[in-house]
């Protein structure tokens, strides 16, 4: 048994269906968590809870619109039903609509306000009042909110994204001060991922080279890997790491941190 090892712990995966999240996901099984999949993609997120069934353990789905107070409320009380506990809780949910300032749309930018920021809101707020110690699991635990290195850099192109970004840290730090104040046993921290080449990762060196910034998807992934010094895009294994450390009792005195892992890009 090692700090790194989640044995016993459950785990409530936002937006963990695809990308990022099913990665974080698939890492916090292995390192021994029973795993939730919270997603609007129900199917999906079935999928990825029973590929990691393989361990024994009950992993499972649940749907949840990050948006929506009573999903959340619905999200954490079948989790803590379903395995007695909640200790972790990863918030990576988010969209990204790319847009130059000058052109912004309202409804971009609420939905981008609705899921990056309000969404993590929500899912702070829930994932404390369950950890804490009056609540239905009780245990203390480990939030951990998916930011971006968007929140530490001037990457044209992204202007709502970057901002909503920005908030995550904000939130994350407050929370944590919060829970600290208050004794809640619950430790709050995020990560700044770099540019992965997930799915939306792609989407964003084409949307930079529809914007003109750039002059093809290439060029635009081209220019974040010169930005970056150790010279190459991030994967989803660097952010899984990230997350499983942070969930972990090698982290059991760090709280109200930005973790950067990007590379160094936003340094």
């Amino acid at each position: 048994m090692t700090v790194f090892d989640l044995t016993g712990r459950t785990a409530l995966v936002t937006g963990g269906a695809q990308g990022l999240g099913e990665g974080m996901a698939q890492a916090l099984a292995v390192a021994g968590a029973t795993v939730v999949i919270g997603d609007l993609q129900d199917e999906l997120a079935g999928k990825v809870a029973e590929s990691l069934g393989a361990d024994g353990r009950s992993h499972s789905a649940v749907h949840l619109d990050v948006t929506d107070e009573s999903s959340w409320e619905a999200a954490v009380t079948a989790a803590v039903e379903r395995t007695g506990r909640l200790d972790i809780l990863v918030n990576n949910a988010g969209v990204e609509i790319s847009s130059l300032i000058a052109d912004i749309d309202p409804a971009d930018v609420r939905t981008m306000l609705d899921v990056n920021v309000l969404g993590t809101a929500l899912g702070i707020k829930h994932g404390l009042r369950t950890m804490r110690p009056e609540g239905a699991a009780g245990h203390g635990g480990s939030i951990i909110n998916i930011s971006s290195v968007a929140a530490t850099i001037a990457f044209p192109g992204i202007p709502i994204y970057s901002a909503t970004k920005s908030a995550v840290d904000r939130l994350t730090r407050v929370a944590a001060m919060e829970a600290g104040k208050l004794g809640y046993g619950v430790r709050v921290n995020c990560i700044y991922p770099g540019l992965v080449p997930t799915a939306m990762g792609q989407g964003l060196a084409v949307d930079m080279a529809a914007l003109g910034l750039f002059e093809s998807p290439d060029a635009a992934v081209g220019a974040v890997i010169e930005q970056t010094p150790l010279g190459r895009l991030g994967e989803v294994g660097d952010m899984a790491d990230a997350v499983v450390f942070l969930a972990s009792d090698a982290a059991r005195f760090v709280t109200g941190t930005g973790l950067s892992v990007d590379g160094g890009m936003g340094m």
